[in-house]
């Protein structure tokens, strides 16, 4: 299938990403766990909202498949139907078991991979990627990269600001980054704001002040949206009766059940400043007089079984209920099925009560969306998103969370005035469906979209070389081709030129790549100096390397396989004074490859060398040829290594391969089950391989012998043009 650059007015494919938490089409079991909250139910609500727009064709929630007995098998099921146009898709990433989000950044390198051969079986890519949180947003980033597709991001929270007011409440740096990993997640949200091709963000407060802490902020590729509140759900009282049973449910645990409520919903996480809002209420009698306190600190069967973060912040919640003596002015509820969370809110506005956010940084706060589309003024804090949401809808106030005696003066406030109090209930109604609807959040969403991708068409056609449109054609096509370069591809013009035909008559159904010695820089010369296309993929430095297209995009995938057990320092010191070997030049030596000249008459055998490395405990790859080089790599990279590595990654099966090659650094690549061919010209290391199955030793030199190799195999479509030698090679 071939890829072309799809007329603007087409329906759009939109690829959404969140990798971590729970995601499931109904009932989100929001606050099971601290990475299940607001970002499930934007990602969910946007997918949904999307889907019921004329000009979207299809939307693909992607996440990561969990099969785990803790949790519900719905989140091992592979694909799950929203309605025609949308589809949650779930892909293995790393253990089988949940994991929270700061244990996942080692295995989304295979989120990567496992969409990659998604998208191969829709045989159809994405207009748009839109990734969620960091974590996806590497996976986002990668799938962007690779495929040429636009990447929109989302931030939801960031690390910077978290990392900021976790300092400023008192926590010991050292012990933030081990539980939070800030390290990497804020290296990956500085390469996002460089990469990304638009930044969506709740407010213009997270673009100025949390985003404007980072080094590559760039305020030209930022889109201020709100997201929007299901307003068929949230809403006021008016002519409903609160059911029965959530009366009940709250009143359980209060002496006078009557009274206001102050509301709380939020996961059991430290920067929700749950202790924080105990402080406020339990060292204020007068507030403990007016009003009731009601914690939903997400759900839990035993404390006990949670995870250590949200076991020490349940702990310390039941410890300072205890130490205040708060007994039967505040109710801690163990489940709340998201289908009655309405009809909280409801309680809350029918007992004359206030919403609280209490958390330490909030980038925006659906829950503010969800009290104030009920009737319900809220008290939030006065950082990040909440600066907008009351100032769109004005009902309630903000508040210093930092200071527990300034959440207790903000309750005290909001409770005392009842005429301000109604004010701020028929305010909020009002303004939620102003501002705060997802029709209206899609439609703009979708005219910034059109705005992006008319502009990335216009770049591409400036930019477009021959054999290639702006998008990847390495996911949609049906078989490769990948040479070796000096004394394969090249060193016959008329050959050369036979291969370029070759590949315009396949182009987009064949990747073209080349597997060299070369590095990338030399690689790129040389084929532009013989007028060979820029390669679909780029192996370089004998394989230690992987680059895609005419904007060398590397594969980070393949690097962070490869750095396994690779001690490049060592390795140099071990081989420093060995006979027989000097170092190559500069620009020969890689992260991922040490290069040697190499005098035969004085250098020991490769035994040796090898044997030599095994007992300083060193391990690499050592690869020898044209009786002059010698090349030591990571034990996982070589060029055969490479080409395999890009079927699993890609999802085109090894024998869909022709690879031609002439010397001893192509031997692995040359061997098992793809179609190889050995041009005539090849040195004596690689005679050891005939009467091998499926190696092809071609009678012709150079790119007459790939010519050749591809007749015998009956690779791709032959252009017609064949002339000269190469017409009696195929003779």
């Amino acid at each position: 299938m071939r890829t072309h650059l799809k007329d603007h007015s087409e329906p759009l494919y939109i690829l959404l990403i969140s990798a971590h938490g729970l995601i499931r089409g109904e009932q989100l079991e929001l606050g099971l766990d601290a990475d299940t909250g607001g970002q499930c139910t934007y990602v969910l609500e946007l997918t949904k909202a999307l889907a019921k727009q004329a000009q979207v064709a299809k939307v693909d929630l992607l996440t990561r498949l969990i099969d785990d007995p803790q949790v519900s098998t719905d989140y091992a099921q592979p694909e799950e139907r929203l309605c025609d146009k949308a589809r949650i898709v779930r892909v293995p990433c790393g253990p089988k078991r949940y994991l929270r989000k700061e244990h996942l950044w080692p295995h989304l390198d295979q989120m990567v991979d496992k969409c990659l051969h998604y998208l191969r079986q829709q045989r159809r890519l994405p207009d748009v990627i839109h990734s969620h949180y960091a974590d996806a947003g590497y996976v986002g980033r990668q799938l962007s990269m690779l495929l040429g597709i636009p990447l929109i991001h989302t931030g939801h929270s960031l690390g910077l600001p978290k990392q900021m007011r976790l300092l400023s409440s008192g926590r010991k740096r050292a012990t933030i980054e081990k539980q939070f990993n800030f390290e990497r997640r804020v290296a990956e949200e500085e390469a996002l704001l460089r990469d990304a091709a638009m930044i969506v963000t709740s407010t213009r407060q997270e673009i100025e002040l949390q985003y404007g802490m980072y080094a590559h902020m760039d305020g030209k590729r930022f889109r201020v949206i709100p997201p929007g509140t299901d307003t068929t759900r949230f809403s006021p009282l008016g002519r409903r009766q609160v059911v029965e049973n959530v009366e009940n449910s709250i009143a359980r645990f209060l002496t006078q059940p009557k009274k206001p409520m102050i509301l709380c919903i939020c996961r059991p996480e430290l920067r929700k400043n749950i202790k924080g809002l105990l402080a406020a209420y339990g060292t204020h009698p007068e507030l403990q007089k007016r009003a009731n306190l009601v914690l939903v600190a997400g759900s839990r069967e035993d404390i006990r079984l949670l995870d250590k973060a949200q076991q020490a912040v349940m702990n310390e919640m039941l410890l300072d209920i205890d130490a205040y003596d708060l007994w039967g002015k505040v109710a801690i509820p163990k489940h709340w099925p998201q289908e009655d969370i309405p009809e909280l809110y409801r309680l809350a506005a029918k007992r004359r009560g206030v919403f609280i956010n209490a958390a330490f940084t909030e980038p925006f706060g659906l829950t503010l969306l969800e009290a104030a589309a009920s009737g319900l003024p809220t008290i939030a804090p006065d950082d990040g998103g909440p600066r907008d949401i009351l100032a769109n809808c004005r009902n309630g106030l903000l508040t210093n969370t930092l200071e527990s005696d300034a959440i207790a003066e903000s309750l005290l406030a909001a409770l005392s005035d009842k005429k301000r109090w109604r004010t701020w209930a028929s305010n909020g109604v009002l303004n939620i469906k102003r501002h705060y609807t997802w029709d209206g959040h899609v439609r703009k969403y979708l005219k910034e979209v059109r705005a992006l991708l008319h502009k990335h068409r216009k770049n591409l056609r400036k930019q477009r070389i021959a054999l290639h449109a702006g998008t990847s054609t390495i996911p949609l096509a049906d078989y490769a081709f990948i040479s070796d370069i000096d004394n394969t591809l090249l060193g016959n013009r008329e050959g050369q030129t036979a291969v370029v035909d070759w590949l315009k008559a396949n182009a987009g159904e064949a990747v073209f790549g080349i597997a060299t010695g070369r590095p990338l820089e030399s690689a790129i010369d040389i084929l532009r100096k013989h007028r060979i296309p820029v390669p679909d993929v780029l192996i370089t430095s004998v394989g230690s390397e992987i680059h895609y297209g005419a904007r060398q995009t590397p594969d980070e995938g393949w690097a962070n396989h490869i750095r396994h057990l690779w001690r490049r320092d060592d390795l140099l010191r071990a081989l420093n004074t060995y006979p027989g070997l000097r170092l190559q030049a500069p620009e020969n030596q890689r992260e991922f490859k040490i290069s040697y000249l190499v005098d035969p008459s004085v250098m020991p055998g490769m035994d040796a060398i090898k044997q030599h490395l095994h007992q300083l405990h060193l391990h690499a790859q050592v690869i020898y040829s044209h009786d002059e080089f010698l090349d030591i790599l990571p034990v996982r990279a070589s060029k055969g290594h490479a080409i395999r590595y890009l079927s699993y990654k890609w999802g085109l099966p090894l024998k869909h391969f022709l690879v031609a090659g002439d010397s001893g650094n192509d031997i692995e690549m040359l061997s098992g089950d793809t179609m190889a061919v050995v041009v005539g010209n090849h040195s004596h290391e690689l005679a050891a391989l005939k009467g091998q199955q499926k190696i092809y030793f071609a009678q012709a030199h150079y790119a007459h012998g790939i010519m050749e190799g591809m007749a015998h195999y009956r690779f791709g479509k032959q252009p017609q043009r064949q002339t000269g030698k190469l017409a009696e090679a195929l003779a």
